[in-house]
């Protein structure tokens, strides 16, 4: 068994399937070789060529993966699970670009949308050529989507649009956004080419988390659509709600990445540095960290697993998505905190990843829920009665 990876400990392959491992090795030889060369760089100088990442991951067929048809491969849930963990491994900011074009972007027009809706974009989005992003989260309305204020009106056939999103992952690189905003009915879903006039995107800056990603505002100025533009098939929060639990679903798996990815390089950094003349691995505190964060890595990649299962069943809860995201989260947070510990000063440095991965995973403890509102839901889903407003 190898000294850094925790899933042998835990006999995690044997869960799998060959094709399941197949898939997996192949994103992570991608990443080695591809990504984690430039990685520290980009987030570093908050550079992405993210246009040119999406080609590739088109190439690798990540894209859209657990989606059937339009040029998507139409995998399992662990298979993308799997893939999440690995892009996540080297950079949550990775993992982010795939899970918006995918399970949120694709997601949203693969499941709400017109055929010609999916005809003109799914394919595209697939290969990577053309990029997507997803426009719900609002200044004054994270946690509270209900509330959002952008509004869209009829003008006739035509939609006209004004208000604005922020903490949009892919915004100011997309050729689509997915918009939702409050009509004279319900909550509905757009598909707007972010070449439409009154379409404006300004990119995030002077961020301390995430910085191998782009984020953006959206902004909407009488932008106008035509009916065609439309998510015909959910009207009301069912419809961003059910993207979000996509999205949520690769952060169960992709957490893990980045805990696993600290913890092996925590593990390699105290085998190699003395203290005392004598291996930092060899001292019982040490070794009690390690033994520590492999069990809680391993118990969750047990929980993704399951999950995953589930999902593929068609039986999973938007409730068990909650427990799924918060616990890894909070765990991988945890495990990426305790791993910069034992490289001591040397852990502030980029040259090793459990400080980035800990600034990255700040955010994905906030992003697609708050740990706070998964708490609340797996409180309600237990005692039936809800602390929420």
């Amino acid at each position: 068994m190898s000294t850094t990876d925790t899933f042998d400990l835990y006999g995690i392959d044997d869960l799998l399937t060959e094709d399941e491992r197949d898939i997996r090795d192949a994103v992570r030889a991608f990443g080695v070789k591809e990504l984690r060369p430039h990685v520290a760089t980009w987030f570093d100088e908050a550079k992405l060529p993210a246009r040119e990442l999406a080609r590739e991951l088109g190439g690798l067929g990540v894209l859209g993966m657990h989606l059937e048809g339009y040029g998507c491969a139409g995998l399992g849930a662990v298979t993308y699970g799997l893939a999440c963990l690995e892009l996540e491994a080297v950079d949550s900011g990775l993992r982010s670009l795939v899970s918006v074009q995918g399970s949120l972007a694709m997601f949203a027009i693969w499941k709400y949308g017109t055929e010609e809706q999916k005809q003109e974009w799914l394919p595209r989005m697939a290969a990577g050529e053309a990029v997507g992003c997803f426009g719900l989260t609002e200044a004054d309305y994270g946690s509270n989507p209900g509330g959002m204020r952008t509004i869209a009106k009829r003008d006739g056939d035509d939609w006209v649009l004004n208000g604005s999103k922020l903490w949009i992952t892919n915004g100011s690189i997309a050729d689509v956004a997915v918009v939702w905003a409050r009509t004279d009915e319900r909550i509905r879903g757009f598909v707007v080419p972010t070449d439409t006039p009154g379409f404006t995107a300004n990119e995030i800056k002077q961020k301390l988390s995430l910085r191998a990603s782009v984020t953006s505002e959206l902004v909407f100025e009488d932008l106008r659509l035509p009916g065609s533009a439309l998510l015909p098939e959910v009207a009301g929060l069912r419809g961003p709600l059910g993207c979000l639990d996509e999205a949520r679903f690769g952060i169960i798996f992709g957490s893990l990445g980045a805990a696993r990815d600290s913890l092996a390089t925590a593990v390699d950094y105290s085998i190699s540095r003395e203290v005392f003349d004598k291996p930092l691995a060899s001292y019982q505190l040490t070794q009690k960290k390690i033994a520590d964060m492999a069990v809680e890595l391993g118990n969750g990649m047990l929980l993704a697993l399951h999950l995953g299962r589930l999902k593929e069943k068609g039986t999973i809860s938007s409730d068990q998505i909650s427990v799924g995201k918060l616990n890894n989260v909070r765990k991988s947070l945890e495990i990426a905190r305790e791993s910069r510990t034992i490289l001591g000063a040397n852990g502030i440095s980029l040259e090793y990843s459990p400080i980035r991965h800990a600034a990255n995973l700040e955010s994905v403890l906030t992003y697609e829920g708050t740990s706070e509102v998964h708490t609340l839901v797996v409180g309600k889903a237990l005692t039936g009665i809800s602390a929420f407003g």
